[in-house]
């Protein structure tokens, strides 16, 4: 749990602390490009319905995180791209107040560009490492994908994550991050995604529900399948039952014949006895 160190705080007893709703939310400036709010978006949303369906956890980007009461008069620090909180209300927030909170985030993901990419890698790591205290930092670069990396906190300082089976692994949300080559929203590229650690995508609502239509699909040609296959053996057992049937016919017919025979010979035999 990265939880919220109290120093410079307690040194202030005197002073109020403001809430979200008196802290900016906004600066007005944009993400970097579209592919890098699509990448953003593609993160948060499939986080987000696993967390609703475990019923606590947070996940949003591009918020203010505020960590320290200078922040207000310096405005120092925008959030990261992608930030997780577990074991927190999944309610709606305007910012991430440390100290409303009780906690900061548990794993940040930073989208690199070339304006940003040197600040993410040095002192934007420095900042989760040292004042926030981040259990797991990861970058990636949605123009380069190759330059991605992922590192948790051991002692106070970042150690880095191995690649492994091409995923870094998120032991705190027991996930694990892929490159997946794919569309989203019309967009054809590599992008940053969750899977379980099983290896399965977690899915944006969209895929799911295209996902369970083309499971319905399936089910339906399977049912309609075994109904053809249920009615081509019942047309077999009456096919088989009229076998039977005109078999039972002969056999009756040449036991009639067979006796009208033996019948007729005895009448034969008895005519010469006379």
């Amino acid at each position: 749990m990265s939880t919220y160190p109290l120093t410079e705080l307690t040194l202030l007893p005197n002073f109020s602390l403001p809430t979200q709703d008196e802290l900016p939310s906004d600066d007005g400036v944009p993400m970097e490009t579209e592919r890098h709010k699509k990448q953003m978006d593609l993160l948060i949303y499939t986080l987000e319905s696993r967390l609703r369906q475990q019923g606590s956890g947070y996940v949003n980007g591009n918020m203010f995180i505020y960590y320290s009461s200078q922040q207000k008069r310096y405005q120092d620090f925008k959030g990261p791209d992608v930030f997780v909180v577990l074991d927190v209300p999944t309610k709606e927030r305007k910012s991430w107040v440390v100290w409303e909170e009780g906690k900061t985030p548990d794993v940040v993901i930073e989208l690199l560009s070339e304006s940003t990419a040197k600040f993410d890698k040095t002192d934007k790591k420095m900042l989760y490492q040292d004042r926030l205290k981040v259990a797991e930092y990861f970058w990636f670069d949605p123009f380069n994908p190759n330059d991605w990396a992922g590192f948790k906190l051991s002692g106070g300082y970042y150690e880095s994550l191995p690649v492994e089976n091409e995923r870094l692994v998120s032991q705190r949300l027991e996930l694990a991050l892929v490159r997946w080559s794919g569309t989203y929203h019309g967009i054809e590229t590599v992008w940053l995604r969750w899977t379980t650690l099983a290896g399965e995508l977690l899915l944006l609502p969209e895929e799911a529900q295209t996902r369970r239509a083309g499971l319905e699909a399936q089910r339906a040609k399977v049912a309609e399948q075994r109904a053809e296959v249920a009615e081509q053996r019942a047309e077999v057992a009456e096919q088989l039952a009229q076998t039977a049937t005109h078999r039972a016919d002969l056999e009756r017919q040449r036991a009639e014949a067979a006796e009208a025979e033996m019948a007729r010979l005895k009448a034969l035999l008895a005519e010469k006895n006379k």
